[in-house]
């Protein structure tokens, strides 16, 4: 390789100067699903590449620990535990001693250890060791390597070039034998050289179409144009120059609707060679299908916008403040992929949604009415897992599959057979972030994902709904120089992906984490949310794995989305919500790469995260405990279901416990927030603790709480009620579970969130992972006809220990609800959501607010077991005290009874009340809810079984 494609700054020789075991997940975790890696070239130890076959990769603890030896030896080049961490600071976890320390660089990647020594060499510079270790900066952004030994770089040496050889350190023993040798990590040197600000990705302007990538480690850059997606030969092919890490080049305007892929030639550490990437453009906002090429495509030509797209910031549904919002999590294809009011050509695809008479629409429609503000729709970005062109998917005969028994092996076996082949997946295996989904659209070439992905917003909007997309930052589907799907790990190998500490890459997301503490990673995220926000008039984004990113990326993420206007960016930037999964594991944990958007850092940011706490205590156990450990809604203590939790006097305790974890989340999860728990004592949400002595209560404010108890992951809430409850009880008292525990979300402080389908007892057939199950175990049906249960076994691969458990529930007729049982759920939801939306007492802004009106009764040792009394006070016009919020209702009592028989509460508290039941729960078609009663002499309240009732005091 010649010195001339080393860019702006050759390189020129300058003189030293003088001297796996099973992954067991938190029990707040969801169940990971989903990543399958295509084929990768080579493996090389410490880097986790996989291996010349296509292979499925489960999460491991032990994926990334080496055992490699660190002596010198020509396997330590394929290692790179040496940080080159600042212009001046190489940073190597070796121990003290008098062996001088060098650095090689090889233009052609020619390094090699031989004899003792590392040759192949066209710089060698010898290093200071420094006996101060590394200094404060470098240690907050590496906190992992904060114990390291720092070596001096010289001052004159040229790093621009050098970052663009392969490199590598070396100790030499006293005898001048090399003792340790290892490659060298350079996302500290990146950053500090080549952050960049600028363009990046296609600029269009009236005469030109410009191209900027930054690749600063790249050797030479060209960038190849076709004028279609599928001819062999490029019509063009144009050299990138470099200045500052940034490659450009100026096109001509009418490159616009061609095509073209990056061609980078970069030194690569999972080969230990310079290689030939071939790429698509990290900022791409167009692709042909697959993602074989990107689409010059200009976001803002009238061209790509569908009529009144400029306006509908305008038409979209007013939101007064974030307490006022409640999510609605749905999958693009689920929603119509089985629905028979849609045109097969729309089905299970972006234009689903612009129908305004289709089964499904009408569903969102009566949510919307109800009170539901926004969609959430799982990831829509250009992910791997479902060809995007239709014709190659696989099918399974459905005439077949409903020719076999509910509890049968064979619905499962043929999903499975074709599942990495049909139209299915949920999508959290990102291949690039700023484009939209191809499968989803009518034609994955061209501008048509663009232009339907824009009229599914906009309908959506228009009946009422604003739509939330789920972005998956913390992952992407491939790396490596080779795999198709691979691009970051392309452009700049080795900076984008987090790695530990022997070079291989981290994968505790399930594979190939990214790295936002690098600061053109977190550009990237940052970059792409605007484009979202602004080009798709997206209303809120859901973060997947959200502890994986940095609090600082999350912070800016949200200073950003707030700064955009309706004037200068064409939407209302505060009106954007942002929420995620603030779980803490993997590297990032106790924030080992720095501050991580947990949910206790994220404590005062404004930012939500999902409340796992009343999800478990609701339910019982967790997603990874034993499946039939009970919780308050499916009979603990109250209705055994035979598992042994322990003698009476034990589940009774965990009854109660569940109890104050529900009421703490009930109250927004804040962490100050004082209540009487069930040992009698006054205590902060803080201090009410998980079985793992973390605390319960971690906000700060409403806004930063999202309680849900399911979602896409795990079983469906029919599922695991039917699951967990005796085998006993009626499919009607399962139901009424069902709205239990939806009624406990419905009526909390926070922002609830729903699973699509819990309204309808949407099951999967017990599927606790349907990421990759296909349509069959994932159908939505808004007829209300069914509501998919007893389908099959779900797929063996995540299920099959539990099938002894499912089978027997699946094969009995008497689980399976009716259509009567379907439409009462949908009423049942319906009415919920009216009565969060009749009064704003359920919307509390403030956590001020929430500790002065919100109270628990029946608290303290004497407690009726189960039974949950809240009540929200209101204030009077003119009166000293409470301020007057609800012009209607001046005081709420709800009373949640999860037991199987009716329960009378009287409480000196609650006397002399004008309470009565709330008029929307007196006009349903619930007989049961109508015998809730009240007694102002008494304070004494009934409540049937299994049933949430609310009295309102009118003013």
């Amino acid at each position: 390789m010649s010195a001339a494609l080393l860019s702006s700054a050759p390189l020129s020789p300058i003189s030293a100067p003088s001297e796996s075991t099973r992954f067991l997940l938190p029990s707040h975790l969801k169940n990971r699903r989903r990543l399958q890696p295509s084929s990768l070239t080579r493996y090389r130890p410490g880097q986790n590449l996989g291996t010349s076959r296509p292979f499925t990769l489960r999460c491991s603890s032990t994926m990334h620990q080496s055992s490699a030896p660190s002596s010198c030896s020509q396997d330590s080049l394929f290692y790179s535990r040496a940080f080159w961490v600042s212009r001046s600071i190489i940073a190597w976890n070796v121990g003290a001693g008098d062996g001088e320390c060098y650095l090689y660089a090889s233009k052609n990647a020619a390094l090699c250890v031989a004899d003792g020594e590392i040759q192949g060499h066209d710089v060698k510079i010898k290093l200071e060791r420094t006996n101060y270790g590394l200094p404060q900066q470098v240690v907050e952004k590496f906190p992992h390597i904060r114990d390291y030994t720092a070596f001096e770089v010289p001052a004159t040496l040229n790093c621009q070039s050098l970052v663009k050889c392969q490199l590598a350190v070396g100790i030499f023993n006293s005898d001048g034998k090399c003792a340790s040798a290892t490659g060298l990590q350079l996302p500290g040197i990146l950053d500090e050289l080549f952050s960049y600000t600028g363009p990046l990705g296609a600029v269009f302007d009236t005469e030109a179409v410009s191209l900027y990538l930054w690749a600063p480690t790249a050797q030479e850059v060209r960038a190849l144009i076709y004028k279609s997606p599928a001819e062999a030969d490029p019509v063009e092919i144009v050299q990138l120059k470099e200045l500052n890490g940034v490659w450009s080049v100026k096109g001509i305007r009418h490159w616009e609707g061609c095509y073209y892929v990056y061609e980078v030639s970069v030194y690569h550490p999972s080969t230990l060679r310079i290689e030939k990437c071939v790429s698509n453009d990290p900022y791409a906002r167009g692709l042909s299908a697959d993602g074989k090429r990107t689409l010059l495509v200009n976001l803002d030509s009238d061209d790509v916008k569908p009529e009144g797209w400029d306006n509908l910031q305008d038409e979209k549904p007013n939101l007064l403040s974030f307490s006022d919002i409640s999510l609605y999590e749905l999958h693009v294809r689920d929603f119509s992929a089985n629905d028979p009011t849609v045109p097969h050509e729309f089905q299970g695809g972006y234009l689903a949604f612009t129908l305004q008479d289709s089964a499904g629409v009408k569903h969102l429609k009566r949510l919307s009415s109800a009170g539901i503000t926004h969609v959430h729709l799982l990831p829509t970005f250009q992910f791997a897992g479902v060809e995007d062109e239709k014709h190659k998917w696989k099918h399974v005969d459905i005439e077949k599959l409903n020719s076999f028994p509910p509890d049968s092996e064979e619905q499962q076996a043929l999903i499975t057979a074709i599942q990495n082949e049909d139209g299915y997946n949920w999508g959290y295996n990102p291949v690039l972030w700023g484009v939209p989904k191809g499968s989803y659209a009518s034609n994955a070439n061209g501008p048509c994902r663009i232009i339907e992905f824009r009229k599914m917003v906009q309908a959506l909007n228009r009946i009422g709904l604003r739509v939330v997309s789920d972005v998956v930052y913390n992952h992407i589907n491939a790396s490596g120089h080779f795999d198709d799907f691979s691009v970051l790990d392309k452009i700049v190998p080795g900076y984008y992906l987090r790695r530990n500490v022997d070079g291989g890459i981290e994968n505790s997301t399930c594979v190939n984490n990214t790295a936002s503490e690098h600061f053109m990673v977190e550009r990237l995220i940052l970059d792409d949310l605007k484009c979202w926000a602004v080009h798709y008039k997206i209303d809120g984004f859901r973060f997947d794995l959200m502890g994986h990113i940095m609090k600082r990326t999350m912070v800016k993420a949200k200073s950003l989305l707030n700064s955009l206007s309706k004037d200068k960016n064409g939407v209302d930037g505060p009106s954007i919500y942002i929420y995620g999964e603030g779980w803490d594991f993997g590297e990032v944990a106790n924030s080992g790469r720095g501050i991580n958007a947990s949910q206790f850092n994220l404590f005062g940011s404004g930012i939500g995260s999902f409340n796992d706490r009343i999800r478990d205590a609701l339910l019982g156990g967790s997603p990874f405990g034993h499946p039939l450990h009970q919780g308050f809604v499916t009979g603990l203590y109250l209705e055994p279901n035979g598992h042994d939790l322990g003698d009476k006097a034990n589940v009774e305790r965990m009854l109660a416990v569940s109890k104050d974890h529900i009421q703490v989340g009930m109250a927004a999860n804040l962490k100050d927030f004082v209540l009487t728990n069930c040992d009698g004592e006054e205590v902060k949400g803080s201090e009410v603790l998980l079985h793992d002595r973390k605390p319960v209560g971690y906000a700060s404010s409403p806004v930063e709480t999202v309680n849900y108890v399911s979602a896409h992951d795990n079983e469906t809430l029919f599922d695991i009620i039917s699951l967990k409850t005796p085998k006993d009880i009626s499919v009607e008292e399962r139901c009424r579970m069902n709205h239990l525990a939806t009624s406990v979300i419905a009526l909390s402080q926070g922002i609830p969130f729903f699973h699509s389908g819990d309204e309808m007892l949407r099951s999967k057939s017990i599927d606790r992972d349907s990421y990759n199950s296909g349509d069959w175990f994932n159908r939505l049906d808004f007829s209300y006809n069914s509501n998919n249960w007893g389908v099959g076994l779900p797929p063996k691969e995540k299920n099959e220990w539990n099938w002894p458990l499912i089978k027997p529930r699946l094969a009995d007729p008497s689980y399976k609800p009716q259509k009567s049982h379907i439409l009462a759920a949908v009423e049942n939801f319906s009415n919920l959501m009216q009565i969060r939306y009749s009064s704003p007492l359920f919307r509390l802004r403030t956590a001020n607010s929430i500790q002065e009106r919100v109270r628990f009764h029946n608290t303290g040792p004497s407690w009726i077991p189960g039974l949950i009394v809240m009540s929200i006070e209101d204030g009077h016009q003119g009166v000293p005290g409470l301020s007057q919020l609800d012009p209607i209702y001046s005081y709420i009592v709800v009373i949640i009874n999860p037991g199987p028989t009716d329960v009378s509460f009287a409480n000196p508290a609650l006397r002399a009340r004008s309470l009565q039941l709330h008029p929307i729960q007196m006009n349903s078609t619930d007989d049961v809810v109508k015998n809730s009663t009240y007694d102002a002499s008494s304070g004494c309240f009934n409540v049937p079984a299994r049933t949430t009732s609310v009295f309102v005091e009118p003013r």
